[in-house]
């Protein structure tokens, strides 16, 4: 079976028309053109990864960003909520979890940058999306320019501004772009204004961003003063539907940019007016491509790593050039002196979320366990920091014959090329649908010398088999070798060691000036004497716990590995391994695992009613209750009433040390976990266990209630291929 692709097309790159863009006094220049940005002059693809400093402990802010700084994030992006900073109104809250100054600078001296969504409205799944209850009373309409409500937020954003006084860009400090508002679809007036007010407020940073997907033709933006973001998600959590939903487009290579579907709760659907974002004059670039879901009650979603790196491929293939995830890494809601902080449909919107868990089912959960996607997701971060800067020039061109949404056979890529080398990409995974394995499929593309003939590079017929997600080089440079094609995807290089990943069911085959090679997966180098290189072709098991850690490149022995304060660490616990690059191999080094990390967690049930679990020589206990210890009041109440009429079951939990985790697994629809008579934890089952770090039980008298109901809710059951 043929795979050919459309013409290439040179694309026209619009440069210094957009008002963005600047340099400090270190001389580091950030500049945006129409298809990249750029970093001292050089084309740069940013990674990007959401974390919420108000919804995560702040004695382990430092961990955690290293985590994400190892998994390949190099920008933390963060909504600053109005609501958790000002409940009420005059009365400020900037300590503890709260000290946006803090984690900033934090962000800083960890050698990463920041990216302040700073509002007003930020929605992030929060109570009234963010506005203090004090603020809707006010006699005004919000979310526009009027003159009432902008006096409103530029006390706001003077307040915001004093506390990252110093921390800007131009400061040599670490805030390099500002998001303004959030999922405004229809007002380029008010977003201008608000650019406007934040420059006036001393929040001067290169880059201002806006979200730019609307239900027709882009968001109403400001032309040329903003970059609009984009996004997108595997399923929709916010789809008032109770049933299975169409597949979703962004497994298929589209080149798509607005997904009409985000927000789509929350805007009110309009006919086209006529207006068309200029997509044209700005690169493709995401904030919003979802690391997760967080489940509502009425749509509650399990979440594969698969799921979140397919959608990824796709968006490189059909031509991002900013990864961005939301979210990167999950947290938990406070209580506010006057109420909780979460969406709920009892403060007019149309989702009820966990009061508590802001899980998301993230790369990095909510206790800061490592998921899958996270490792999946590495592969792509290790190549764009090796290759960026020439994958951003490449564009996007689609295959010849592209399927159907509902087509299951037709083999789904694309090219991500300059005409003259490139990647193709191949996505042969689909959440929730088993897709036609193809046999013998060829790709053929065109490549253009540097005499202007063109030939045609064949690659050898593979078989694309299981769930699959890919890209292959051609005309790909390796220090002065040409690599003609090859059948394993690229990951990153050490000097003039290349390092690639087989790809399941593939043999990695290496096409060098003409010559084959077949290259044994393994941790050792092939050397090629004659081209003066070496290859590394890693399966997918190790490959998925390599890292760039501080310049080097660490392996770990089925291990998260990252770096604290010069010493390597392991996420897990126990005894671990981990190798370094040196001298051409992968040499022993030592590892510190983590004392408190994320173990083979005791199971419970409570099927039996007492359980036991004997863990490292201590027992953990379940014990189901015949009376309720205590009567449920505010938020846990309310949250609870949910499942109404079902009963409530109630179990105590006794840890016998702070250690690791406890899974919980109780079938039922609603989860609270109290400690010392305070709701400390919640989750809406969604058929997978409830973990729990033991450091919160442990000393406390822990309670655990669970409901049932027979309301219509969609939960997602596992799908089998």
């Amino acid at each position: 079976m043929n795979n050919t692709f459309k013409p290439y097309v040179t694309p026209v790159v619009l440069q210094n028309h957009l008002h963005l863009g600047g340099k400090n006094a270190k001389g580091d220049s950030l500049a945006v053109n129409s298809l990249y940005l750029e970093r001292q002059g050089r084309p740069w693809i940013g990674i990007m990864g959401e974390f919420h400093y108000f919804r995560y402990a702040r004695e382990d802010w430092k961990k955690e960003l290293l985590k994400m700084k190892a998994g390949g994030i190099e920008l933390v992006a963060t909504y600053v909520p109005w609501l958790c900073h000002e409940e009420e109104e005059g009365v400020f809250d900037f300590e503890g979890q709260n000290d946006l100054r803090a984690f900033v600078t934090l962000i800083g001296e960890l050698g990463m940058e920041a990216v302040i969504r700073i509002g007003p409205w930020v929605h992030g799944e929060l109570r009234n999306g963010g506005f203090p209850d004090w603020l809707l009373k006010k006699p005004f309409s919000l979310r526009n320019g009027n003159p009432e409500f902008m006096r409103e937020v530029e006390s706001w954003y003077r307040i915001v501004a004093k506390h990252l006084d110093g921390l800007y860009f131009k400061d040599c400090g670490p805030i390099l772009a500002i998001q303004l508002e959030n999922e405004m679809p229809d007002d380029a007036e008010y977003l201008e204004k608000l650019k406007e007010l934040a420059i006036k407020c001393g929040m001067e940073v290169p880059l201002y961003t806006v979200t730019g997907w609307n239900s027709t033709g882009g968001a109403k933006i400001p032309v040329d003063e903003v970059l609009p973001l984009f996004g997108g998600y595997c399923g929709a959590p916010w789809e008032q539907s109770t049933e299975e939903l169409p597949p979703s487009t962004h497994y298929f290579f589209t080149g798509i940019r607005n997904d009409s579907s985000i927000g789509k709760d929350l805007q009110q659907m309009k006919a086209a007016d006529g207006w068309q974002l200029p997509y044209e004059r700005y690169p493709f670039a995401d904030c919003e491509l979802g690391g997760g879901l967080q489940n509502t009650w009425h749509r509650r979603y399990q979440v594969q790593g698969m799921d979140i790196y397919a959608m990824a491929l796709c968006g490189l293939g059909e031509g991002v050039n900013l990864l961005g995830y939301y979210m990167y890494h999950g947290g938990t809601n406070r209580m506010g002196k006057l109420s909780s902080f979460q969406e709920s449909r009892a403060t007019g919107y149309p989702n009820d979320c966990p009061v508590l868990s802001y899980d998301f089912q993230a790369p990095l959960s909510e206790y800061g366990e490592v998921r899958e996607q996270y490792r999946l997701l590495n592969l792509l971060h290790l190549f764009l920091k090796d290759y960026g800067e020439c994958f951003a020039k490449m564009t996007y061109v689609p295959a010849g014959v592209s399927p159907g949404l509902m087509d299951t056979e037709k083999l789904r890529c694309a090219l991500r090329t300059d005409g003259t080398g490139g990647f193709v990409f191949v996505n042969h995974y689909q959440r929730r649908t088993r897709l036609k394995d193809v046999e013998q499929a060829v790709f053929e593309v065109e490549s253009r010398n540097e005499n202007g003939t063109c030939e045609t590079i064949r690659f050898p017929a593979l078989d694309i088999c299981g769930e699959v997600s890919f890209f292959l080089p051609y005309k790909m440079d390796l220090a002065g070798a040409e690599l003609t094609w090859a059948t394993a995807q690229p990951l990153c290089r050490e000097g003039n060691t290349f390092f690639f990943m087989e790809i399941p069911g593939m043999e990695p085959v290496y096409c060098l000036d003409g010559e084959e090679f077949s290259v044994k997966t393994g941790r050792e180098a092939f050397r090629i004497p004659e081209k003066k290189i070496s290859i590394v072709t890693l399966n997918l098991s190790d490959a998925r716990f390599l890292r760039r850690l501080d310049g080097k490149l660490y392996l770990g022995e089925g291990c998260d590995l990252y770096l604290e304060d010069g010493t390597l660490r392991s996420v897990e616990a126990g005894e671990q391994k981990a190798f370094v690059w040196e001298n051409g191999a992968f040499q022993p080094c030592p590892v510190q695992a983590e004392e408190t990390g994320c173990e083979e967690a005791p199971r419970l049930t409570a099927e039996t009613g007492d359980v036991s679990c004997r863990s490292n020589g201590s027992v953990c206990m379940l014990t189901k209750l015949s009376d309720s210890p205590f009567t449920l009041t505010g938020p846990g109440l309310e949250e609870v009433l949910l499942s109404a009429p079902g009963p409530l079951d109630w179990y105590r939990l006794t840890v016998p040390d702070p250690y690791g985790f406890v899974s919980l697994e109780l079938p039922c629809d609603i989860m609270q976990l109290y400690t010392d008579g305070t709701l400390t934890a919640d989750d809406f089952y969604h058929g997978v266990p409830w973990r729990l770090p033991k450091k919160l039980l442990f000393g406390k008298e822990c309670y655990v209630v669970t409901t049932t109901t027979e309301q219509n809710i969609y939960r997602e059951r596992p799908f089998y291929r």
